[in-house]
């Protein structure tokens, strides 16, 4: 009888169905393929083997979620304090060769950047940070002496607010990480950050995301390229689309449920000097069957929801949701009109929102053109064989 390999407890063993996923260049093991648990603290770095011990990878270990493995590298190399500097002067050097007329990006992708668990943002002198995993989350000072290190910046913070934090057994955190002065006690005011030529204010602390939504950037630079006469922006939030499409349409209404972030999106529009945008506070489903009813037509629309699909379970209906507003934004355009449609829900994949485009302008009796297919901005980038990275859909139509 063979005796069985004896495996070195802090190992993590995978299944032949793990290690497929490695193989594949997925960086995600699930639990029930992880078959021996490593025997050390959640979030430390530990060695991947398979049933026989043959080497697999480098990950983060985490105990609590079902995504127990983060893949560091299949490389059998040091994960180290140099790893690291690698990792984020490769991410920044790429940033770097196509960043342009922007003082606010992301330099880190989580995955996207073989650094999962890991979100950094620029916004001017400061850095946002997010530690999303057990891993990353125990390096977090490591992580703010490497930013220090590389970026020089007058602020650092933590926007751990994410909801993904709790399936790691994370507390929800925002804070100061670190100050230039070295007074971490000092509190943040609002200040502006350039995008495509534009001036907007970001609250670091309480701001959507880390700040801003970043990974639209350039795809308000296209809007504003296609965009001309009357236009319309829904789901506006902060006015980010509707002052891109200000600059080049003769008139912009734009319409968000929150009144706040209105107040904060004329403001906006007040910072760059424009005069032709009108915010409506309201509901833009009810906001797109009044203008439908009476009889209202555009040259532009830009559909820029949330995503109405955040599991799986909710694809029916967000499905529905997303052809509703398509359907009724297309009956608004008139021939030769743009509209410019998004999708951030990971669940609703490419072909399936080209499907849910398709039906919608059968029943709206519209003839239309893909100008354009885009996705979300290079600074972040999609990691082919972690399909997750792939979230932001942008589809550029033309009305015949």
């Amino acid at each position: 009888m063979k005796t069985k390999t004896a495996i070195d407890p802090t190992y993590a063993v995978v299944s032949a169905k793990g290690m497929q996923r490695i193989y594949a260049g997925h960086l995600w093991v699930y639990r029930s393929d992880v078959t021996q648990r490593p025997r050390v603290e959640s979030g430390a770095v530990v060695r991947v083997v398979d049933q026989r011990g043959r080497f697999l990878a480098v990950a983060h270990f985490g105990e609590e979620t079902e995504i127990t493995l983060r893949v560091l590298t299949t490389q059998d190399e040091a994960v180290d304090a140099a790893f690291w500097q690698r990792r984020l002067s490769a991410a920044h050097e790429w940033r770097k060769k196509f960043v342009t007329d922007t003082d606010a990006y992301r330099v880190i992708h989580g995955e996207g950047d073989l650094l999962p668990g890991l979100i950094v943002d620029r916004y001017g002198d400061c850095l946002s940070l997010q530690t999303l995993t057990r891993g990353m989350d125990a390096m977090k000072q490591q992580w703010v002496a490497l930013l220090v290190e590389q970026f020089q910046p007058r602020l650092i913070v933590e926007r751990n607010d994410a909801k993904v934090r709790q399936l790691e057994g994370l507390p929800m955190l925002n804070s100061l990480l670190y100050a230039r002065n070295g007074d971490l006690t000092q509190s943040i005011p609002e200040f502006t950050i350039t995008e495509n030529g534009l001036q907007f204010a970001i609250d670091l602390l309480e701001g959507q995301k880390t700040g801003a939504f970043l990974d639209q950037r350039e795809n308000r630079a296209a809007a504003r390229a296609y965009a001309f006469g009357r236009a319309l922006d829904c789901f506006s939030f902060h006015g980010s689309f509707a002052l891109h499409l200000a600059q080049a349409c003769t008139h912009v209404t734009a319409i968000d449920v929150s009144e706040p972030a209105v107040e904060r999106a004329q403001r906006n529009t007040e910072l760059n000097g424009l005069t032709n945008v009108e915010f409506i506070a309201g509901n833009v489903f009810d906001k797109l069957r009044d203008l439908e009813e009476a009889g209202a037509k555009f040259d532009t629309i830009v559909l820029d929801p949330p995503a109405f699909a955040k599991n799986r379970g909710a694809l029916d209906g967000a499905y529905r949701g997303y052809k509703e507003i398509n359907l009724r934004a297309l009956k608004l355009l008139n021939v030769s009109g743009v509209l410019i449609t998004c999708s951030c829900s990971y669940h609703v994949n490419e072909n399936l929102f080209l499907q849910m485009l398709a039906e919608a302008a059968h029943d709206a009796h519209r003839q239309i053109q893909v100008v354009e297919k885009r996705t979300q901005g290079r600074d972040h980038p999609i990691l082919l064989t972690v399909p997750e990275t792939y979230y932001l859909k942008c589809v550029i139509l033309r009305v015949l």
